[in-house]
Order: structure tokens, then C-alpha cells, then sequence
């Protein structure tokens, strides 16, 4: 099997390892603007060879995974490039735009539209890792869209990567994305700025810092280049949990000046109920 990653970051570049492992006789060729990633990328034995999109015609499946705005421009230039029997897939975070700009392409069957929910906090060849999607959740959308037999293909890559599979519209996935992942990247940068903005002697927050706050901004070491876009496609839903969190966090603060602890005792004994919720997920 001929694979083909474009954008040989932490997401296609752990996906790539992970499937030279699942399959036999498997040949990765990487494709990146960024050459030093490329080489990168060979050197870990992430991929086998640096091709071009003129290359992709050879290929079996391509995964395209680079940040959403970039997504938008590559995808239909993949499309051209790749055989009528090519599964093409990407793998970014916001869906409703992407899907948007190849719905009239010729090749519109060879894509389907995917977001695996894992990941972490880094970026780059160096940051891919074996087995970063084993019980972890791919959301598929739009999958009537994908001829049968490319579907078949990509569920069996799937499930050799030991992931399960959940079936969205793109607009429902856009909407709910941005409460369970985007606010929690928007919350962790803002947590970030308004410590390094408050506490300037950086020596007093690493001897402060508890495991609590490293876990709570983690997600503030997240590439830019990445987060930007998303929050940029999914303007419309973002807003709106943001809203929602500003209006929360507004209620906690007028509790907190009005001494009704006993009220923002019972808010924080709700929310444990999350704890139920998560333990039912994992």
C-alpha cells in the first residue's frame, strides 16, 4: 500500500507510523513546503521518501493534515492530482468550510471528511508518536459523499489504528467542536497571558506552578499556525461558547463580591457531575 502524507506534522506523521506498523508492505511518501520538516520527517523514518503533489497520482490513500486555511487551498489541488481509485482524507479540526470548497469537485467521491479527536500540546515531525490514536474517536462526516469502496478502505485504517468511528453532519461537528476543544484551547491561552502578564518574574511561576496549573494551560504550548485558522473558520461557534463562558465566568465573579459562597458552592457541586459524564466517555 502507497501512502501519501501531506504536512508531516504530529497528526500525519503519527498516523503515518501507526499504519507502517498496522499494515505490510507499506511505502510512505511525505510532501511538505517545509523542507526541513520533510527531511525531518525521513530522518525519524516517518515517511520513506519527499515527493510532490504530482507524485499523489501513484497513491493509494493520501492524508492530508496541515492547519484548516491551508486545507481549504491544498485539498482540491490534491483532488486534481490523485487516481480515480485514491482515498484522499484530511484530518482537520473544523469541517463545514472544508467540505464547502470541494463539494462540486470532479473527484468529490475520492475525499472523505475526517477529524480524529486526539492529539497534543506539540507540533512538527518530532513531535509524532506511536499509537497517539488507539481508543481514540474519528469523526467522519458527510461519508455518503465517499465512493463504498474508498470508505472500506478507510475504515479498515481505522480500525487497525484501534480508533472508534462517529458519524456527523459538518455543521453539527463544527458546533460541538468548539465547546469540547476550542474553548478549551482559547481558555488555556488566556489562562497563560493573564499569568505572564500578572506574575513578570517567570522564576515566581515555575516554583509556584502545581501540577493543576501545567495541566490547566497545557494546551497555551499549542502552535498558533494551527489554532488561529480554526478559530478563524469556526468564527460563528466559537463566539457563541465564548459568550456563554464569559457570561458563566461573570456569574462566579458576582458571587464571589456578593459572599454567597454557599451558592458558588452548589455551582461547583453541579459541575462535578462532569466527572460522571468523562468517566463514561473513557
Amino acid at each position: 500500500m502507497k501512502i501519501a502524507v501531506v504536512g508531516i506534522g504530529l497528526i500525519g506523521g503519527s498516523m503515518a507510523l501507526d499504519i507502517k506498523t498496522a499494515f505490510e508492505n507499506v511505502e510512505v511518501i511525505g510532501v511538505d513546503k517545509n523542507e526541513k520538516n520533510a527531511k525531518k520527517a525521513k530522518d525519524l523514518n516517518l515517511i520513506d521518501a519527499i515527493g510532490e503533489l504530482k507524485d499523489l497520482q501513484n497513491a493509494d490513500v493520501v492524508i492530508v493534515s496541515v492547519p484548516v486555511d491551508v486545507s481549504i487551498k491544498v485539498l482540491s489541488e490534491v483532488l486534481d492530482h490523485v487516481g480515480e481509485n485514491t482515498l484522499v482524507l484530511d484530518t482537520g479540526s473544523t469541517k463545514e468550510k472544508i467540505c464547502e470548497s470541494v463539494k462540486n469537485h470532479t473527484k468529490r467521491r475520492n475525499y472523505l471528511a475526517a477529524h480524529p479527536i486526539a492529539g497534543t500540546e506539540f507540533s512538527g515531525p518530532e513531535a509524532a508518536i506511536q499509537d497517539l490514536y488507539r481508543g481514540k474517536t474519528m469523526i467522519v462526516c458527510e461519508v455518503e459523499k465517499t465512493a463504498f469502496k474508498l470508505q472500506e478502505i478507510a475504515f479498515e485504517i481505522f480500525q487497525k489504528l484501534g480508533m472508534r468511528i462517529r458519524y456527523m453532519d459538518p455543521h453539527s461537528h463544527d458546533k460541538h467542536i468548539a465547546y469540547v476543544s476550542h474553548l478549551s484551547h482559547i481558555s488555556a491561552f488566556m489562562l497563560g497571558k493573564t499569568v505572564l502578564e500578572k506574575e513578570k518574574n517567570e522564576k515566581d511561576i515555575f516554583d509556584l506552578a502545581g501540577s493543576g496549573f501545567a495541566s490547566t494551560v497545557r494546551l497555551a504550548k499549542s502552535s498558533p499556525a494551527m489554532w488561529s485558522p480554526i478559530f478563524q473558520q469556526n468564527k460563528e461557534n466559537v463566539l457563541e461558547t465564548l459568550t456563554e463562558y464569559i457570561q458563566n465566568l461573570n456569574e462566579f465573579k458576582n458571587l464571589i463580591e456578593q459572599d454567597n459562597f454557599k451558592k458558588l458552592y452548589e455551582e461547583m457541586e453541579n459541575t462535578n457531575h462532569i466527572k460522571n459524564v468523562l468517566n463514561g466517555i473513557n
